[in-house]
């Protein structure tokens, strides 16, 4: 007895589909995911063994990705998402925009100081968001898209802080710089921390010196509040 017809018409649009696929794209997609649902990374070794395919095919693929942006590779050997994730992104930008700004500009005022969200691209820091404060005589100025070596700041030693300790929360869960970046300006940041795939902090710059124990908490509690909206 023959099966129904729209029984054949399935099964062979399910086969043609499965045909038509590319098993490279396919992969590549596949390294992408598993990057992302790691906070620490990937090796290379890792990620094959995650995905059950040889290491010389993962290494092709993550090269690949690599020159598009899409990842990059730390010092450590791990894989992590590349700053071209968010640039394909472009139209979720401005739910994020709205969606993390808002605890920027409740920080900025709150202190009296700039505010900023921060992401890792590569060895550097790069400022996606500014906040300046609505009533100040005199503040720092941030620009977005301004760079510095992770070492260099508040920005970067904080985010270097949290890769330290791993899934050890922090004490205090901020860090400090006395020369933030440039003499006479001084900074405090703290990690984002329980978003996959992301390396970000928050935190102010300031002309004058920063009560830590009034601000390094509200600065926590806003990269807090920022982690739970971009997760």
């Amino acid at each position: 007895m023959c099966p129904p017809l729209a029984c054949c018409w399935h099964a062979w649009l399910a086969d043609l589909m499965a045909a038509e696929t590319s098993q490279t794209l396919d992969r590549g997609l596949r390294v992408l995911e598993e990057v992302a649902d790691s906070a620490e990374g990937l090796t290379i070794t890792e990620i094959a063994g995650r995905m059950g395919i040889g290491r010389t095919v993962v290494y092709r693929l993550v090269v690949t990705l690599e020159q598009h942006a899409l990842i990059r590779r730390g010092s450590d050997g791990r894989c992590r998402l590349g700053l071209g994730v968010l640039a394909m992104g472009r139209q979720l930008q401005p739910v994020v925009r709205d969606a993390a700004f808002p605890a920027l500009r409740m920080l900025s005022d709150a202190v009296g100081c700039t505010a900023y969200l921060c992401l890792v691209d590569g060895g550097e820091s790069v400022a996606a968001l500014v906040a300046e404060p609505t009533r100040s005589d005199m503040h720092v100025t941030y620009r977005v898209g301004s760079r510095s070596p992770l070492e260099a700041a508040a920005a970067g030693r904080a985010i270097l802080a949290a890769r330290t300790a791993g899934t050890r929360p922090l004490d205090p869960p901020w860090v400090v710089a006395s020369e933030d970046g440039a003499p006479g300006v001084f900074g405090l940041a703290s990690p984002v921390t329980g978003v996959p795939g992301l390396e970000a902090s928050v935190g102010v710059v300031s002309f004058r010196e920063l009560e830590e124990s009034e601000v390094g908490p509200r600065v926590s509690r806003a990269a807090g509040d920022i982690g739970r909206v971009l997760r």
